[in-house]
């Protein structure tokens, strides 16, 4: 197959490739310190990565595909349960660290390997793996049982990158700049191997702030990617920070993915800088299968159009296409292409469990489609669809309405069992003021005002925070009614 970085292994020059803050490597660097740890991993089948947001990290992951070998990201912040099993599941022949990272208990008996940022290995060729050869295996957050393994094909990495160069308009000319985590698809995948397949270059901040993204956007930087609780921020610091004002202004691309952006922090982004986000969606055992076009509407509350080569239905309960795109009709998201994995490794049952008869991966994500095809997403099947009232009702749209009201700073909404209308709409409110926090009343009065009246909550309940994961996903099965 042809070569997954051809900027890599066509005669790499001195372009820079990676900077972590004051640490660069350019493409040559790049090159040779990847074929060291290629080298060394040559063969190994698996190989675990500790991937902390680090230039090793990037120098491992890459090392591992131009070696033809399989590698197993590994989140810094797992617990020793969860750790433990994925390295009983995927049984790594060896874990790439940065020199001097102490590694927890659980990879005591795995072979380490220190990644050396300037080391000298051969010139990496485009390899004999082929198209169907699995990449990576990255580890689903298994909120309902230990994670799963999704095997990655390099195909699907390929394809993706691709589309999305296609849809953003992505060329070696651009510099990305991120700050998220590299365990998962999101910060390692598009953040890090989007660039390098571009031959453009990406500055990674370590840990995110909207000072290093004015500073990185106002300095060359063309492409900012986040996830919602970034921009959120970013949106709150805009009337103090005339450099990230100027920064967004200037950048050609502002991407949000990983969860829904609030249509506020929108509007308030463009308001001041007159630049849209714009939003994709993908899934681990997707990549990515839709987006908001550079040349398209930055439509706030939806992610655009399928990608190039995927296909994507909705389907009813029963499992029927739904013919219509009338922007309210709900379906659950189905998809089929090459940006979608193999399988789960070791959990046949789970994989078959994963697929239609036809061939179609069920996502699980609920949405509507407008009658010009853009999708919108209204959440997850299994904790943003309510049935109340015999209305199919997605949290997004109502969560969006929340956070419209000047009262509230974080909004999740959740159905609870009710007897008369099957299930209640119940909003978990983080009020802007604790101590003058907007009423029940008040708040489900807002929202019928914006949508519909069987769409307001039945009840509100108040919290200091809400709760949420490393990439600020909210995780609405710890919200518990009482």
């Amino acid at each position: 197959m042809s070569s997954l970085f051809p900027a890599l292994t066509d005669r790499p020059g001195d372009r820079v490739a990676l900077r972590f803050g004051e640490r660069s490597l350019t493409y040559a660097e790049l090159a040779a310190a990847a074929g060291a740890v290629g080298q060394q991993v040559r063969g190994a089948g698996r190989v675990a990565v500790w991937a902390t947001p680090s230039p090793e990290t990037a120098v491992a992951v890459v090392g591992v595909l131009l070696a033809g070998a399989v590698a197993v990201p590994l989140n810094p912040r797992s617990g020793e349960r969860e750790l433990g099993h994925i390295l009983a599941d995927s049984a790594p022949g060896a874990v790439l660290a940065a020199p001097g990272e102490r590694l927890p208990d659980a990879l005591t008996g795995v072979p380490r390997i220190d990644v050396a940022v300037d080391g000298r290995g051969p010139a990496p060729g485009p390899g004999t793996a082929g198209d169907d050869d699995p990449a990576l295996v990255v580890y689903t957050s298994g909120t309902t049982g230990p994670p799963k393994g999704a095997v990655i094909p390099r195909r699907a990495v390929a394809h993706t990158l691709d589309a999305l160069a296609d849809a953003w308009r992505w060329t070696d000319a651009d510099v990305l700049v991120h700050g998220l985590p590299l365990f998962h698809v999101h910060g390692l995948v598009l953040g890090i191997l989007g660039p390098l397949r571009r031959g453009g270059s990406v500055r990674h901040l370590g840990r995110f702030t909207t000072g290093g993204v004015a500073r990185e956007l106002t300095g060359g930087a063309t492409m900012l990617f986040g996830v919602p609780t970034m921009y959120h921020r970013i949106a709150l610091a805009l009337s103090d920070d005339p450099e990230l004002v100027e920064g967004l202004t200037g950048a050609r691309l502002l991407v949000s993915g990983s969860a829904a952006l609030p249509v506020p922090d929108h509007e308030r982004i463009a308001a001041v800088t007159g630049r849209r986000v714009i939003e994709r969606y993908g899934m681990t055992e997707t990549l990515m299968n839709t987006s908001v076009r550079a040349d398209g509407e930055a439509r706030p509350g939806t992610v655009g159009l399928p990608l190039p080569g995927v296909g994507l239905r909705l389907v009813d309960d029963d499992g029927r296409p739904l013919a219509a795109h009338d922007g309210e009709t709900v379906g659950e998201i189905q998809v089929q292409g090459p940006n979608l994995f193999t399988g789960y490794l070791n959990r046949p049952d789970a994989t078959a469990a994963a697929f239609t008869a036809d061939g179609w991966f069920r996502t699980g994500d609920m949405a509507v489609r407008d009658p010009d095809g853009y999708v919108r997403i209204v959440g997850r099947r299994a904790t943003d669809l309510i049935k109340s009232g015999g209305h199919k009702i997605g949290a997004g749209e109502i969560e969006n309405a929340l956070l419209d009201h000047p009262g509230v700073a974080e909004a999740a909404v959740t159905g609870e069992p009710d007897d008369d209308l099957g299930e209640r709409i119940v909003a978990w409110i983080v009020p802007a003021d604790p101590q003058s926090p907007p009423g029940a009343e008040e708040l489900a009065g807002h929202v019928a005002a914006r949508l519909a009246p069987h769409k307001r909550p039945r009840a509100v309940r108040y919290l200091d925070a809400l709760p949420r994961n490393d990439m600020g996903k909210i995780m609405k099965r710890a919200l518990t009614h009482g």
